[in-house]
Protein backbone atom coordinates (compact mmCIF):
# COMPACT_ATOMS: atom_id res chain seq x y z
CA UNK A 1 0.00 0.00 0.00
CA UNK A 2 1.35 3.29 -0.55
CA UNK A 3 2.59 5.76 1.53
CA UNK A 4 1.98 8.98 -0.30
CA UNK A 5 0.23 11.80 0.86
CA UNK A 6 -1.67 11.69 -1.87
CA UNK A 7 -2.66 9.91 -4.82
CA UNK A 8 -2.49 10.79 -8.40
CA UNK A 9 -5.78 11.35 -9.04
CA UNK A 10 -6.12 13.62 -5.48
CA UNK A 11 -3.30 15.62 -6.49
CA UNK A 12 -4.41 16.19 -10.04
CA UNK A 13 -8.07 17.04 -9.27
CA UNK A 14 -6.66 19.73 -6.22
CA UNK A 15 -4.95 21.37 -8.16
CA UNK A 16 -6.01 21.16 -11.80
CA UNK A 17 -2.97 20.11 -12.93
CA UNK A 18 -1.65 18.54 -15.99
CA UNK A 19 0.73 15.00 -16.13
CA UNK A 20 3.50 15.86 -18.53
CA UNK A 21 5.45 12.58 -17.82
CA UNK A 22 4.91 8.95 -18.11
CA UNK A 23 4.86 7.47 -15.01
CA UNK A 24 1.56 6.56 -13.33
CA UNK A 25 2.37 6.47 -9.86
CA UNK A 26 3.45 9.13 -7.40
CA UNK A 27 5.18 8.41 -3.85
CA UNK A 28 5.92 11.49 -1.91
CA UNK A 29 5.85 12.36 2.16
CA UNK A 30 7.19 15.84 2.48
CA UNK A 31 6.25 18.83 0.58
CA UNK A 32 9.08 21.94 0.25
CA UNK A 33 9.79 25.17 -1.41
CA UNK A 34 13.12 25.19 -0.58
CA UNK A 35 15.39 22.96 -3.01
CA UNK A 36 18.02 23.05 -0.06
CA UNK A 37 15.46 21.11 1.55
CA UNK A 38 14.22 18.38 -0.35
CA UNK A 39 14.87 14.85 0.51
CA UNK A 40 13.93 10.93 -1.04
CA UNK A 41 10.12 11.39 -1.56
CA UNK A 42 9.66 14.56 -1.34
CA UNK A 43 6.94 17.10 -3.65
CA UNK A 44 8.37 19.78 -4.61
CA UNK A 45 6.86 23.30 -5.81
CA UNK A 46 9.83 25.84 -7.45
CA UNK A 47 7.67 29.46 -6.24
CA UNK A 48 8.01 32.56 -8.39
CA UNK A 49 8.91 35.64 -6.32
CA UNK A 50 9.30 39.37 -7.35
CA UNK A 51 13.59 38.57 -7.29
CA UNK A 52 13.85 34.61 -7.87
CA UNK A 53 12.64 31.86 -10.01
CA UNK A 54 12.31 28.55 -7.78
CA UNK A 55 12.35 26.73 -11.59
CA UNK A 56 16.26 27.08 -11.77
CA UNK A 57 16.30 24.53 -8.76
CA UNK A 58 14.47 22.03 -10.18
CA UNK A 59 17.68 19.56 -11.29
CA UNK A 60 18.98 20.16 -7.60
CA UNK A 61 15.61 18.98 -5.92
CA UNK A 62 15.17 16.03 -8.55
CA UNK A 63 19.26 15.25 -7.62
CA UNK A 64 18.87 15.03 -3.90
CA UNK A 65 15.42 12.50 -4.61
CA UNK A 66 12.64 14.43 -5.48
CA UNK A 67 9.80 12.47 -6.42
CA UNK A 68 7.25 14.62 -7.44
CA UNK A 69 7.85 17.94 -9.80
CA UNK A 70 5.30 20.88 -10.19
CA UNK A 71 6.26 23.38 -12.93
CA UNK A 72 4.01 26.69 -13.63
CA UNK A 73 2.61 26.34 -17.30
CA UNK A 74 4.38 29.74 -18.38
CA UNK A 75 7.60 28.21 -17.72
CA UNK A 76 7.01 25.41 -18.80
CA UNK A 77 5.91 26.24 -22.48
CA UNK A 78 8.71 28.96 -22.75
CA UNK A 79 11.94 26.18 -21.65
CA UNK A 80 9.83 23.34 -23.25
CA UNK A 81 12.77 21.32 -24.82
CA UNK A 82 14.58 21.80 -21.71
CA UNK A 83 11.37 20.64 -19.64
CA UNK A 84 11.07 17.73 -22.04
CA UNK A 85 14.89 16.42 -22.03
CA UNK A 86 14.92 16.84 -17.64
CA UNK A 87 11.50 14.57 -18.18
CA UNK A 88 13.09 11.78 -20.37
CA UNK A 89 16.20 11.43 -17.99
CA UNK A 90 13.64 11.23 -15.17
CA UNK A 91 11.65 8.87 -15.65
CA UNK A 92 10.46 7.74 -11.99
CA UNK A 93 9.68 11.36 -11.34
CA UNK A 94 5.99 12.53 -11.92
CA UNK A 95 6.01 16.35 -13.45
CA UNK A 96 2.92 18.11 -13.31
CA UNK A 97 2.00 21.38 -14.69
CA UNK A 98 -0.03 24.33 -13.35
CA UNK A 99 -0.97 27.63 -13.81
CA UNK A 100 0.20 29.20 -10.64
CA UNK A 101 2.76 26.55 -8.16
CA UNK A 102 1.76 28.62 -5.34
CA UNK A 103 -2.00 28.41 -5.52
CA UNK A 104 -1.46 24.52 -6.58
CA UNK A 105 0.66 23.82 -2.85
CA UNK A 106 -2.14 25.44 -1.00
CA UNK A 107 -4.90 23.60 -3.19
CA UNK A 108 -2.71 20.34 -2.66
CA UNK A 109 -2.70 21.33 1.28
CA UNK A 110 -6.53 21.88 1.41
CA UNK A 111 -7.15 18.53 0.04
CA UNK A 112 -4.71 16.93 2.32
CA UNK A 113 -6.30 18.40 5.88
CA UNK A 114 -9.64 17.31 4.54
CA UNK A 115 -8.52 13.63 4.48
CA UNK A 116 -8.41 14.28 8.30
CA UNK A 117 -11.94 14.87 9.16
CA UNK A 118 -11.66 13.82 13.13
CA UNK A 119 -9.36 16.47 13.74
CA UNK A 120 -9.94 19.15 15.87
CA UNK A 121 -8.56 21.91 13.54
CA UNK A 122 -7.63 25.39 15.00
CA UNK A 123 -6.29 28.68 13.78
CA UNK A 124 -4.05 31.05 16.11
CA UNK A 125 -3.84 34.79 14.41
CA UNK A 126 -3.53 38.40 15.30
CA UNK A 127 -1.25 41.47 15.48
CA UNK A 128 1.53 40.58 18.06
CA UNK A 129 1.73 37.21 20.57
CA UNK A 130 0.50 34.95 17.75
CA UNK A 131 3.19 32.57 18.11
CA UNK A 132 3.41 32.75 22.26
CA UNK A 133 -0.50 31.93 22.15
CA UNK A 134 -0.11 29.07 20.36
CA UNK A 135 2.76 27.70 21.96
CA UNK A 136 0.94 28.13 25.29
CA UNK A 137 -2.09 26.59 24.34
CA UNK A 138 -0.24 23.94 22.34
CA UNK A 139 1.38 23.12 25.88
CA UNK A 140 -1.86 22.87 27.47
CA UNK A 141 -3.65 20.98 24.67
CA UNK A 142 -0.96 18.05 25.34
CA UNK A 143 -2.14 17.22 28.41
CA UNK A 144 -5.18 15.96 26.73
CA UNK A 145 -4.44 15.73 22.70
CA UNK A 146 -1.79 14.32 20.39
CA UNK A 147 -1.14 18.27 19.08
CA UNK A 148 0.56 19.51 15.41
CA UNK A 149 1.47 23.00 15.43
CA UNK A 150 3.49 24.79 12.66
CA UNK A 151 7.22 24.75 13.82
CA UNK A 152 8.07 28.61 14.97
CA UNK A 153 5.96 31.11 12.78
CA UNK A 154 5.75 29.08 9.54
CA UNK A 155 2.27 30.64 9.29
CA UNK A 156 2.35 32.58 6.18
CA UNK A 157 0.67 32.05 2.40
CA UNK A 158 3.68 29.13 1.67
CA UNK A 159 4.11 28.41 5.51
CA UNK A 160 1.03 27.34 6.75
CA UNK A 161 0.30 24.84 3.98
CA UNK A 162 3.32 23.23 4.12
CA UNK A 163 3.16 22.70 7.98
CA UNK A 164 -0.68 21.34 7.22
CA UNK A 165 1.29 18.43 5.43
CA UNK A 166 2.71 17.18 8.39
CA UNK A 167 -0.33 16.12 10.07
CA UNK A 168 -0.52 12.36 10.51
CA UNK A 169 -3.18 9.84 11.08
CA UNK A 170 -2.35 10.35 15.41
CA UNK A 171 -2.48 13.84 15.48
CA UNK A 172 -6.08 14.92 17.56
CA UNK A 173 -5.13 19.13 17.31
CA UNK A 174 -4.07 20.85 14.54
CA UNK A 175 -2.87 24.41 15.77
CA UNK A 176 -2.19 26.31 13.30
CA UNK A 177 -0.51 29.89 13.44
CA UNK A 178 -2.17 32.21 10.69
CA UNK A 179 0.39 35.51 9.91
CA UNK A 180 0.21 37.87 6.35
CA UNK A 181 2.06 40.03 4.58
CA UNK A 182 -0.48 40.99 1.99
CA UNK A 183 -4.64 41.16 1.26
CA UNK A 184 -6.64 38.11 0.98
CA UNK A 185 -3.52 35.80 2.69
CA UNK A 186 -5.49 34.63 5.58
CA UNK A 187 -8.35 34.39 3.77
CA UNK A 188 -6.38 32.04 1.44
CA UNK A 189 -4.83 30.08 4.37
CA UNK A 190 -8.24 29.83 6.15
CA UNK A 191 -9.65 28.02 3.06
CA UNK A 192 -5.99 25.23 3.41
CA UNK A 193 -7.23 24.55 7.46
CA UNK A 194 -10.82 25.25 7.49
CA UNK A 195 -10.75 25.58 11.42
CA UNK A 196 -13.23 24.65 13.73
CA UNK A 197 -12.06 27.21 16.63
CA UNK A 198 -9.85 30.50 15.89
CA UNK A 199 -8.53 32.77 18.35
CA UNK A 200 -7.31 36.26 18.00
CA UNK A 201 -4.86 37.97 19.99
CA UNK A 202 -5.46 41.41 19.29
CA UNK A 203 -6.41 43.92 16.48
CA UNK A 204 -2.88 46.18 15.76
CA UNK A 205 -0.92 47.91 13.41
CA UNK A 206 1.91 45.39 12.41
CA UNK A 207 1.87 46.03 8.52
CA UNK A 208 -0.66 48.92 8.68
CA UNK A 209 2.11 49.49 5.70
CA UNK A 210 0.89 47.34 3.63
CA UNK A 211 -3.22 47.11 4.54
CA UNK A 212 -3.31 50.87 4.90
CA UNK A 213 -5.83 50.65 7.71
CA UNK A 214 -6.22 49.24 11.31
CA UNK A 215 -9.83 48.74 9.96
CA UNK A 216 -8.12 46.76 6.79
CA UNK A 217 -6.36 44.81 9.70
CA UNK A 218 -9.18 43.61 11.67
CA UNK A 219 -10.93 42.32 8.18
CA UNK A 220 -8.09 40.59 7.13
CA UNK A 221 -7.91 38.87 10.19
CA UNK A 222 -11.40 37.77 10.67
CA UNK A 223 -11.26 35.86 7.88
CA UNK A 224 -9.60 33.26 10.37
CA UNK A 225 -13.57 33.05 11.22
CA UNK A 226 -14.64 32.39 7.68
CA UNK A 227 -15.20 28.71 8.29
CA UNK A 228 -16.21 27.97 11.95
CA UNK A 229 -20.06 27.81 11.07
CA UNK A 230 -19.05 24.40 9.06
CA UNK A 231 -19.20 23.26 12.32
CA UNK A 232 -21.89 22.72 15.35
CA UNK A 233 -19.93 24.03 18.04
CA UNK A 234 -17.25 26.25 15.76
CA UNK A 235 -16.06 29.28 17.95
CA UNK A 236 -14.47 32.70 18.06
CA UNK A 237 -11.66 33.44 20.51
CA UNK A 238 -12.19 37.03 21.36
CA UNK A 239 -9.20 39.82 23.53
CA UNK A 240 -11.68 40.83 25.78
CA UNK A 241 -11.29 44.80 25.69
CA UNK A 242 -9.90 44.83 21.95
CA UNK A 243 -11.34 47.95 20.43
CA UNK A 244 -12.93 45.89 17.34
CA UNK A 245 -14.29 43.87 20.07
CA UNK A 246 -17.43 44.62 18.36
CA UNK A 247 -16.33 44.11 14.85
CA UNK A 248 -14.92 40.77 15.65
CA UNK A 249 -17.98 40.09 17.57
CA UNK A 250 -20.27 40.83 14.17
CA UNK A 251 -18.22 38.96 11.70
CA UNK A 252 -18.17 35.59 13.80
CA UNK A 253 -22.10 35.15 14.29
CA UNK A 254 -22.34 35.98 10.42
CA UNK A 255 -20.43 33.43 9.93
CA UNK A 256 -22.75 31.32 12.20
CA UNK A 257 -19.86 30.82 14.89
CA UNK A 258 -20.22 31.25 18.61
CA UNK A 259 -17.89 33.38 20.92
CA UNK A 260 -15.84 33.18 23.45
CA UNK A 261 -13.92 36.24 25.45
CA UNK A 262 -10.79 36.32 26.97
CA UNK A 263 -9.28 38.47 29.47
CA UNK A 264 -12.10 39.95 31.02
CA UNK A 265 -10.54 40.97 34.44
CA UNK A 266 -14.04 40.22 35.95
CA UNK A 267 -13.62 36.17 34.59
CA UNK A 268 -14.00 34.24 37.96
CA UNK A 269 -12.36 31.38 36.56
CA UNK A 270 -9.19 33.59 36.94
CA UNK A 271 -8.17 34.95 40.41
CA UNK A 272 -4.93 35.41 42.80
CA UNK A 273 -3.68 37.12 39.91
CA UNK A 274 0.26 38.31 40.98
CA UNK A 275 2.57 40.03 38.66
CA UNK A 276 6.33 37.97 39.44
CA UNK A 277 7.90 40.67 37.41
CA UNK A 278 10.99 38.81 35.38
CA UNK A 279 9.82 35.31 36.67
CA UNK A 280 6.45 35.85 34.61
CA UNK A 281 2.72 36.02 36.32
CA UNK A 282 0.88 33.80 39.34
CA UNK A 283 -2.47 32.96 38.77
CA UNK A 284 -5.27 30.62 39.55
CA UNK A 285 -7.77 28.83 37.18
CA UNK A 286 -10.04 27.58 39.46
CA UNK A 287 -8.55 26.40 42.21
CA UNK A 288 -5.26 25.05 40.26
CA UNK A 289 -2.83 27.26 40.29
CA UNK A 290 -0.27 28.63 37.47
CA UNK A 291 2.59 29.89 36.90
CA UNK A 292 3.51 31.38 33.53
CA UNK A 293 7.11 32.07 33.26
CA UNK A 294 7.29 34.59 30.16
CA UNK A 295 6.96 37.72 31.80
CA UNK A 296 4.67 40.76 31.10
CA UNK A 297 1.07 41.16 31.13
CA UNK A 298 0.49 40.93 27.59
CA UNK A 299 1.82 37.54 27.87
CA UNK A 300 -0.68 36.34 30.66
CA UNK A 301 -3.51 37.53 28.19
CA UNK A 302 -1.95 35.14 25.84
CA UNK A 303 -2.05 32.39 28.27
CA UNK A 304 -5.64 33.50 29.19
CA UNK A 305 -6.97 32.59 25.17
CA UNK A 306 -4.81 28.99 25.94
CA UNK A 307 -7.04 28.70 29.26
CA UNK A 308 -10.37 29.62 27.56
CA UNK A 309 -9.53 27.40 24.34
CA UNK A 310 -8.32 24.40 26.63
CA UNK A 311 -12.20 25.06 29.12
CA UNK A 312 -13.91 24.49 25.60
CA UNK A 313 -11.67 21.64 24.67
CA UNK A 314 -12.56 20.21 27.29
CA UNK A 315 -9.31 20.09 29.89
CA UNK A 316 -9.34 20.33 33.49
CA UNK A 317 -8.34 22.71 35.35
CA UNK A 318 -5.66 20.29 36.65
CA UNK A 319 -4.26 19.79 33.00
CA UNK A 320 -4.29 23.02 31.83
CA UNK A 321 -2.34 24.25 34.98
CA UNK A 322 0.14 21.69 34.16
CA UNK A 323 0.24 22.61 30.49
CA UNK A 324 0.72 26.68 31.95
CA UNK A 325 3.57 25.50 34.50
CA UNK A 326 5.93 23.52 32.07
CA UNK A 327 5.80 26.05 29.60
CA UNK A 328 9.17 27.33 28.55
CA UNK A 329 10.31 30.51 27.24
CA UNK A 330 10.98 31.20 23.61
CA UNK A 331 13.73 32.17 21.58
CA UNK A 332 13.51 36.00 20.87
CA UNK A 333 10.04 36.21 22.63
CA UNK A 334 10.52 38.23 26.05
CA UNK A 335 13.39 35.51 27.06
CA UNK A 336 15.37 36.63 30.28
CA UNK A 337 18.68 35.77 29.49
CA UNK A 338 20.68 35.44 32.76
CA UNK A 339 24.61 36.48 32.52
CA UNK A 340 26.44 39.64 34.41
CA UNK A 341 23.69 41.50 33.10
CA UNK A 342 19.80 40.08 32.76
CA UNK A 343 18.81 40.38 29.37
CA UNK A 344 15.55 40.58 27.92
CA UNK A 345 15.82 39.37 24.47
CA UNK A 346 12.31 40.85 22.61
CA UNK A 347 13.84 40.75 18.98
CA UNK A 348 12.12 37.90 17.19
CA UNK A 349 9.55 40.61 15.81
CA UNK A 350 8.61 44.11 16.73
CA UNK A 351 5.49 46.26 15.63
CA UNK A 352 4.01 49.64 17.42
CA UNK A 353 2.20 47.82 19.98
CA UNK A 354 4.37 44.84 21.11
CA UNK A 355 7.07 47.86 21.44
CA UNK A 356 4.94 49.50 23.58
CA UNK A 357 3.71 46.10 25.47
CA UNK A 358 7.39 45.95 25.94
CA UNK A 359 8.59 49.33 27.03
CA UNK A 360 5.51 49.14 29.24
CA UNK A 361 6.69 46.50 30.81
CA UNK A 362 10.42 47.16 30.98
CA UNK A 363 9.11 50.41 33.02
CA UNK A 364 7.72 48.24 35.54
CA UNK A 365 9.92 46.06 36.29
CA UNK A 366 11.32 46.97 40.48
CA UNK A 367 15.17 47.40 40.65
CA UNK A 368 16.67 47.58 43.76
CA UNK A 369 19.04 50.55 44.78
CA UNK A 370 21.66 50.78 42.59
CA UNK A 371 20.41 48.60 39.52
CA UNK A 372 20.37 49.59 36.36
CA UNK A 373 17.85 49.59 33.58
CA UNK A 374 18.99 49.55 30.06
CA UNK A 375 17.21 49.73 26.78
CA UNK A 376 17.99 49.20 23.31
CA UNK A 377 15.56 49.78 20.38
CA UNK A 378 15.68 49.40 16.91
CA UNK A 379 13.81 49.39 13.76
CA UNK A 380 9.71 48.52 13.40
CA UNK A 381 9.36 47.21 9.82
CA UNK A 382 6.36 46.97 7.03
CA UNK A 383 5.14 49.95 8.63
CA UNK A 384 4.63 52.15 5.77
CA UNK A 385 3.56 55.79 5.79
CA UNK A 386 2.78 55.16 9.18
CA UNK A 387 6.61 54.57 9.95
CA UNK A 388 7.71 58.05 11.36
CA UNK A 389 5.38 58.64 13.53
CA UNK A 390 5.89 55.19 15.36
CA UNK A 391 9.12 55.22 15.46
CA UNK A 392 8.60 58.84 16.89
CA UNK A 393 6.33 57.29 19.52
CA UNK A 394 8.65 54.75 20.24
CA UNK A 395 11.31 57.22 21.59
CA UNK A 396 8.60 58.44 23.61
CA UNK A 397 7.52 55.32 25.57
CA UNK A 398 11.33 54.72 25.89
CA UNK A 399 11.23 57.98 27.89
CA UNK A 400 8.31 56.66 29.81
CA UNK A 401 9.59 53.27 30.80
CA UNK A 402 12.43 55.35 32.72
CA UNK A 403 15.65 53.71 31.75
CA UNK A 404 19.05 54.62 33.05
CA UNK A 405 20.04 55.15 29.52
CA UNK A 406 18.56 54.40 25.89
CA UNK A 407 20.30 53.00 22.62
CA UNK A 408 18.87 53.90 19.46
CA UNK A 409 19.83 51.68 16.53
CA UNK A 410 18.54 52.18 12.89
CA UNK A 411 17.88 54.18 10.36
CA UNK A 412 13.99 54.65 11.36
CA UNK A 413 14.47 54.51 14.44
CA UNK A 414 16.33 57.96 14.62
CA UNK A 415 12.55 60.03 14.75
CA UNK A 416 12.67 57.74 18.43
CA UNK A 417 15.96 59.04 19.38
CA UNK A 418 15.25 62.69 18.51
CA UNK A 419 11.78 62.43 20.42
CA UNK A 420 13.63 60.99 23.22
CA UNK A 421 15.04 64.94 23.72
CA UNK A 422 17.69 63.70 26.39
CA UNK A 423 21.18 63.44 24.89
CA UNK A 424 22.36 62.85 28.64
CA UNK A 425 20.68 59.30 28.41
CA UNK A 426 20.77 57.85 25.05
CA UNK A 427 22.70 57.51 21.92
CA UNK A 428 22.35 56.86 18.10
CA UNK A 429 23.62 54.53 16.05
CA UNK A 430 23.06 54.30 12.32
CA UNK A 431 22.71 50.65 11.92
CA UNK A 432 22.76 47.49 13.73
CA UNK A 433 26.18 46.75 11.77
CA UNK A 434 28.50 43.80 14.09
CA UNK A 435 30.70 47.20 14.56
CA UNK A 436 28.20 49.20 15.67
CA UNK A 437 26.66 46.88 18.47
CA UNK A 438 30.71 46.28 19.56
CA UNK A 439 30.18 50.37 20.25
CA UNK A 440 26.99 49.88 21.90
CA UNK A 441 27.96 46.62 24.24
CA UNK A 442 31.30 48.89 24.95
CA UNK A 443 28.93 51.54 25.92
CA UNK A 444 26.61 49.29 28.23
CA UNK A 445 29.90 47.32 29.85
CA UNK A 446 30.97 51.09 30.73
CA UNK A 447 27.96 51.90 32.16
CA UNK A 448 26.82 49.53 33.98
CA UNK A 449 27.91 46.20 36.35
CA UNK A 450 26.74 42.37 37.13
CA UNK A 451 23.11 42.35 37.83
CA UNK A 452 21.90 45.39 35.47
CA UNK A 453 19.18 44.91 33.14
CA UNK A 454 19.15 45.19 29.43
CA UNK A 455 15.87 45.55 27.51
CA UNK A 456 16.66 44.38 23.52
CA UNK A 457 13.54 45.18 20.88
CA UNK A 458 13.37 45.23 17.34
CA UNK A 459 12.38 43.94 14.47
CA UNK A 460 14.37 40.47 13.85
CA UNK A 461 15.63 41.89 10.54
CA UNK A 462 17.38 44.04 12.78
CA UNK A 463 19.34 41.12 14.31
CA UNK A 464 19.99 42.89 17.50
CA UNK A 465 19.89 38.86 19.33
CA UNK A 466 23.59 39.30 18.08
CA UNK A 467 24.08 42.24 20.80
CA UNK A 468 22.96 39.45 23.46
CA UNK A 469 25.47 37.23 22.47
CA UNK A 470 28.46 39.91 22.84
CA UNK A 471 27.49 40.81 26.15
CA UNK A 472 27.03 36.92 26.81
CA UNK A 473 30.33 36.79 25.86
CA UNK A 474 31.90 39.20 27.78
CA UNK A 475 30.86 38.27 30.43
CA UNK A 476 32.59 34.89 30.96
Amino acid sequence: MSSSLLNLKELLESTGGSLVSKTSEINFTSVQTDSRAVENGTMFFPLVGEFQDGHKYIPSAIEKGASVVFIQDQNYSKDNSMYQELISKNPDVCFITVKNNMTALQNSAEKYVSKFPKLIKIAVTGSSGKTTTKEIAASVLSQKFNVITNKGNFNSETGLPLSVFNIRSEHEVGLFEMGMNRVNEIKEISQVLKAQYAVVTNIGSAHIGILGSRENIAKEKCNAFNYLGNYQNGIAFIPYGDDFLDYMTDYAEEKNAGVLYYGNPDDEKISGVKNLGLEGTEFFVGSEKCVLKLPGIYNFKNALAAVELGLALGLTEKEISTGINSMKGLFGRSEVIKGKYTVIQDCYNANPDSMEKSLEFFGSIPVSAGQKKIIVIGDMKELGSDSVNAHRNAGIQAKAAGADFVFFAGPEIKEGFESFCDSSKSAYYESSSENELLKIAEKINSLCKGGDIVLIKASRSMGLEKLTSILMQESK
